[in-house]
């Protein structure tokens, strides 16, 4: 039985970035794979990135160039850097694991990220 435990997440304007961290239990060997998955309101889980024995990774189309995925500083860990975020990029993200075969997941965390927006605007003057 593979346990995952991850971190971060949490709310941030268009154009902010997160960092997603994952560590499945180290005493787990024969990990191949991990992986983060995204799930948006009334749509399906999709793939984000994938990192294959530490060293292949793989990106959804989506984040091509804006998500990096790399293995943790501790052993079976895998994290995700979001620069650029989108509110397209709000959802629930998942990390993921294959363990000899058998996939495993955690209870996934909620990444949010807003539309900025101007305010009206503050006069401000200064006098001599």
């Amino acid at each position: 039985q593979v346990q995952l435990a991850e971190s971060g997440g949490g709310s941030v304007q268009a154009g902010g970035s997160l960092k997603l961290s994952c560590a499945a239990s180290t005493r787990i060997l024969g990990i191949s794979e991990m992986a983060w998955y995204r799930q948006a309101p009334g749509k399906q889980r999709e793939l984000v990135a994938r990192i294959f024995e530490g060293l292949q990774t793989t990106y959804a189309d989506s984040v091509q160039g804006r998500f990096t995925i790399s293995e943790g500083a501790a052993k079976n860990a895998v994290d995700l850097e979001m620069d650029n975020l989108k509110p397209e990029d709000t959802g629930v993200y998942f990390c993921y694991a294959r363990h000899l075969g058998v996939p495993f997941w955690d209870q996934g965390t909620q990444v949010t990220v807003s539309s900025g927006s101007w305010g009206q605007g503050t006069q401000v003057t200064v006098s001599p």
